[in-house]
């Protein structure tokens, strides 16, 4: 069973959480609120979009290569990492203080997306690896977001069980939420 908090403990969790976790749907605030925790408690900003997964022009690094650059970034310090990825929990989640999970509605998440394609289509974004522009999204990516708590979080429910069920997680629903969690 996962180490359920409320966001007032969240809040209280975060003033001396070295290193923090965000998790969620794309588009559901990830980067919004993972680059707002990094400014105000100082903390390293980790994308896994960014730092990890893509090389330039959506180009997939190999998955032995994304673990050995995870395993070299968890060893920092002091950070907030950006991404889900439920498949690198095991070597995230041991140096994680603190699990912050947008759990937004896929109406909000969809929203989020737009308004992310309006402001840099055909632009790289800042959490974004050189040379990938922001796309229109196509079909399947809309289809991950619509399905995600159906066919996502039961695997990132399942890896945070296994490796990591004694880290405070909190549950970020909405705005007001995160506003509360960063007040």
């Amino acid at each position: 069973m996962p180490n359920l908090i409320s966001i007032d403990e969240a809040r209280e969790a975060l003033k001396s959480a070295e290193r923090v976790l965000v998790i969620g749907c794309s588009g559901g605030g990830k980067t919004t609120l993972s680059t707002r925790i990094a400014d105000k408690f100082t903390l390293d900003y980790l994308s896994l979009d960014r730092d990890v997964r893509w090389l330039p022009n959506w180009t997939v690094r190999d998955n032995t290569e994304q673990r050995q650059i995870i395993t070299d970034l968890v060893q920092r310090p002091r950070w907030v990492f950006d991404g889900t990825s439920p498949s690198t929990f095991d070597i995230r989640l041991p140096r994680t203080d603190l699990v912050i999970w947008m759990r937004v509605p896929r109406y909000k998440a969809l929203l989020g997306l737009a308004k992310r394609v309006a402001a840099n289509y055909g632009r790289v974004r800042f959490a974004m690896a050189e040379g990938c522009k922001e796309p229109m999204p196509d079909r399947e990516f809309l289809s991950y977001i619509w399905n995600f708590e159906k066919k996502s979080s039961p695997a990132i429910d399942r890896q945070i069980e296994k490796y990591g069920p004694q880290i405070p997680l909190a549950t970020v629903r909405s705005d007001q939420d995160c506003d509360a969690l960063l007040r």
